[in-house]
């Protein structure tokens, strides 16, 4: 077990220190958790009740704030296909009826303003209404019109395979994006509604891609794949290496099995040597500034490629390494810059629930329990105001959508990545 002794945190303190804000919850024992939740990680009923209560209150106040929001948004990411996701999210959990109207009201919208650019990824271009639409429809029994956002969705393939435009490989914008979307409609609806074979053929040009560029930057003995994003060799999982690993590492993705061995083992091992002494990683390859703690730059995002390589290849490294990744959010994890799923506290708190799943050690539902009351106390610790104050990934959205998750703890998964 790893500890916070281990790692020799002192010089890189007032670097990161200037970013997050002074975590003060005591650490974990046992008796910490009594008014949480029970041996088996189920939520007390007051601590329920109250996670329950915050996400009303949450909700009231986002939906007020949404009246001045950008009406030709239609994205997951800042737009209305995320309010959606949303409330068809909180619906799964709460199982009222009034949540599914409200995503339907809410995607209804998005479609009616899709980007019809290259955009073709789940959190920033049309295939995330598209798919989340196929879900709410499919939910209120109206499967013609799931059909045909589906058939919609399909139609980006041939383009995405291409790689048309330009398109990048990560996944806020690139081929990973894509391949969420087709994810999330099997994932919700059934796994033959997109036949495997698009998933594995998006796959492959991933790979196809990967290779191709690490030739180019001779660096195929280090890492047989290798990727970029405007020119730069990002790292993690909103723009980079970790986010693309963790999709080729998903079981059946990648038809020929042996190239996850061959192909993806050595360039995860060639990510997480770019770790630095604290146990963090860096935006991108090169960058030595050891600044950023969001799950799109830093530990709480590599750490779902180091949990998944843990599971398909079993070694102990891999664990050992995303549980300094959790020690890293744990110190450091209480942004500045707010709440969000992107770059803030609530997604910052996945990295534990995802630790607590692979491990079932209590300490690691705790710490997302202290998160959630950080959460909880929205706006009360002078942070950042974001650019789309009450979106899913910059914004309150992104904050109900985790206190919700919470109530589930084993069921969490972080929201448009996550498999």
């Amino acid at each position: 077990m790893i500890c916070l002794a281990d790692f020799p945190f002192q010089h890189i303190e007032r670097e990161m220190d200037t970013r997050a804000l002074k975590n003060p919850y005591p650490d974990y024992t046992p008796e910490h958790t009594q008014s949480l939740f029970d041996s088996h990680g189920k939520l007390t009923s007051a601590f329920a009740k109250r996670l329950s209560s915050k996400i009303d209150e949450l909700l009231a106040v986002m939906e007020n704030g949404l009246k001045a929001a950008d009406q030709k948004d239609c994205t997951t990411y800042t737009g209305w296909a995320g309010i959606a996701l949303l409330y068809l999210h909180i619906h799964r959990i709460f199982k009222q009826p009034a949540f599914l109207q409200k995503a339907l009201e809410h995607i209804s919208r998005s479609l009616k303003c899709l980007t019809r650019r290259h955009d073709v990824t789940f959190l920033c271009g049309d295939a995330g209404p598209l798919a989340v639409a196929a879900v709410v429809y499919h939910q209120l029994q109206m499967p013609g019109e799931a059909d045909e956002c589906i058939r919609r969705l399909l139609q980006y393939h041939e383009r995405v395979m291409k790689g048309s435009n330009g398109l990048p490989d990560e996944l806020l914008y690139g081929r990973v994006g894509y391949l969420y979307s087709l994810v999330f409609v099997n994932q919700q609806l059934g796994t033959d509604r997109i036949p495997l074979q698009h998933i594995r053929q998006i796959s492959e040009a991933i790979l196809a891609s990967g290779e191709r560029l690490s030739k180019k930057s001779r660096v195929q003995d280090q890492s047989p794949l290798m990727y970029e994003w405007y020119n730069e060799q990002y790292v993690g999982a909103a723009h980079g290496l970790a986010g693309i690993y963790y999709f080729l590492m998903q079981p059946g993705f990648v038809a020929a099995e042996e190239n996850v061995g061959r192909m993806v083992k050595p360039s995860v091992d060639y990510v997480r040597h770019l770790k630095f002494p604290s146990g963090n990683y860096p935006p991108c390859i090169g960058d030595d500034r050891d600044l950023l703690v969001h799950w799109c730059h830093g530990s709480p995002g590599v750490i779902y490629m180091l949990l998944q390589a843990h599971k398909v290849f079993g070694e102990s490294p891999y664990l050992e390494d995303a549980l300094q990744c959790g020690e890293v959010v744990w110190r450091w994890g209480l942004l500045k810059k707010g709440y969000g799923l992107c770059h803030g506290a609530a997604g910052n708190a996945y990295t534990f629930l995802a630790l607590y799943r692979h491990t079932q050690d209590p300490k690691h539902l705790y710490r997302a329990c202290m998160f959630a009351d950080w959460c909880m106390n929205y706006g009360s610790h002078g942070c950042r105001t974001p650019d789309t104050p009450f979106s899913l990934f910059e914004g309150m959205a992104g904050t109900i959508y985790f206190l919700a998750d919470l109530l589930q703890p084993t069921q969490a998964r972080f929201p448009a990545f996550e498999v």
